[in-house]
Order: C-alpha cells, then sequence, then structure tokens
C-alpha cells in the first residue's frame, strides 16, 4: 500500500509491501504526534515551552533529552559551524528531529511486522527491505540546478540517505559560525544505516561547506555525495551507487 501525508512541512510518504493501512496509520500517529511536540512552530509543543523556560532541564521527556543530546554532539563535532541556536532565533532542534522521528516511524512498521517498506520524508528516505525479491530500493538524488534531472540514483537495502541542498527551501542552512547562510556546496547526500544519523550528517556538512565533505566522509558508516558550488562532485568509495 502507499499513502502520503503533510506533516512536519513537508509531504511524507510510505510505500508498504507487507504492511495494510492500520500499520501504516501508526506510523503517521507517531509522526504526527513528534510534530506536536518537538515542532518550534508550534507554540505549545515541548520545544517551544522549553524555548519559554516554562520547563526546566528535569522536566523535559526522555525523547527530547535525546534530541538534545545529538544537537548538542553535533554541535560540538562541527566546531559550531551546526548550531539549533542562532542569535536572534529560538531553539530550532528541526535539522535532528525530521531524520529521527522518520527513523521511529519505521521503527513502528518493523515492530509491527513489516520488513520491506520505504518511508520519503522530502527526499529524505529510510527503506527497509527490498520492493521485490532481489532488487533493492532505488532513491533518485536530485539535481541541485535541474529541478528534473536527477545527479545519481542509489540502491538500498535496509538504509537510509538524506540530502542537504538549497534548492527546496531556499538559503535555511545557517553556517552557526558566521551567522550567514551556508555557502562552498550546492547539496550535500549521505548514505547511513540510520536515517537519523544520514540527516544529520548531511544538514551538519553542508553547514560547514565545502569542509564538510571530507568530515561527512570521516563520519562511521556513511557514505557522502556531494556538488561544489564550482559543480565538482565528489563521492566516497563506498557509495552504493545503482547500476542500471
Amino acid at each position: 500500500m502507499r499513502r502520503v501525508e503533510h506533516i512536519m512541512g513537508l509531504p511524507i510518504s510510505v510505500d508498504l509491501r507487507d504492511g495494510d493501512a492500520e500499520l501504516a496509520e501508526k506510523a503517521f500517529e507517531w509522526l504526527r504526534e513528534a510534530d506536536a511536540r518537538f515542532s518550534p512552530f508550534k507554540p505549545d509543543s515541548e520545544v517551544s515551552r522549553l524555548d519559554r523556560g516554562e520547563l526546566t532541564s528535569q522536566e523535559l521527556t526522555p525523547d527530547l533529552v535525546e534530541v538534545l543530546d545529538l544537537c548538542a554532539w553535533y554541535e560540538q563535532a562541527t566546531g559550531g559551524a551546526f548550531k539549533v541556536r542562532l542569535p536572534g532565533r529560538g531553539l530550532d532542534p528541526c535539522a535532528v528531529v525530521k531524520g529521527w522521528a522518520v527513523e521511529r516511524a519505521g521503527d513502528v512498521l518493523l515492530a509491527g511486522g513489516a520488513r520491506n517498506f520505504c518511508l520519503n520524508a522530502g527526499g529524505d528516505v529510510f527503506a527497509s527491505g527490498e520492493p521485490e525479491p532481489g532488487k533493492p530500493w532505488r532513491v533518485g538524488v536530485r539535481h541541485p540546478e535541474e529541478a528534473d534531472k536527477l545527479c545519481v540514483v542509489l540502491a538500498v537495502r535496509d538504509g537510509s540517505v538524506a540530502t542537504s541542498a538549497f534548492y527546496e527551501r531556499g538559503q535555511h542552512i545557517i553556517d552557526g559560525r558566521t551567522g550567514a547562510p551556508a555557502t562552498g556546496l550546492l547539496s550535500l547526500t549521505v548514505c547511513a544505516p540510520d536515517l537519523t544519523t544520514a540527516d544529520s550528517t548531511a544538514t551538519a556538512a553542508f553547514a560547514m561547506g565545502a569542509e564538510g565533505v571530507e568530515w561527512a566522509a570521516a563520519q562511521e558508516n556513511c557514505e557522502v555525495f556531494a556538488v561544489l558550488e564550482d559543480r565538482r562532485v565528489i563521492q566516497t568509495a563506498g557509495l552504493p551507487v545503482h547500476l542500471c
């Protein structure tokens, strides 16, 4: 079965090959809950309440503690290029929350007995099993300048893919070291075993600029495909490129 909902400000789809509508609803129910709890754009969310000083660190749920710990790790690992608190802005952990929440939705499907499915959150993908026996899920990476073209197609089984770029939401990724939009890259894609790692690493590396390519490639179990501002392409040796 296939289903799409607009959650967290983007379309999230599931292609479920061995589950049913009830199981898919459980996954989407979690995603709606995550949006309600962690969105900085909802005034009654846990994130917004924390930002206003209405919650102490002792009152936070374990889920938000986990998310904030991940944010702190990426900020430290990137030398401050990745930040969830920028000057003049409120707390915004969305760069970690999206991948983390969609990965949890995948865990809901797995717990319900599904083994072959693909979750796609605005181009960031959690893939489990195969769409057909012997065939991988094929994940296309959009060309950063030509919307009707792909740069590469990846073959994914039991893994995740995430891309950071400016082409969908404009210059929304800020280099926390300068306070200005990140420069040096047109797009950066990370393939990793889990979507939390893939999505957070892609965003953090993009914020670092060109130096982020090497940094992302050095992260454990991460493979990288990057397009630099000068149109050069860099990809790591283990990238699972689909061979037609």
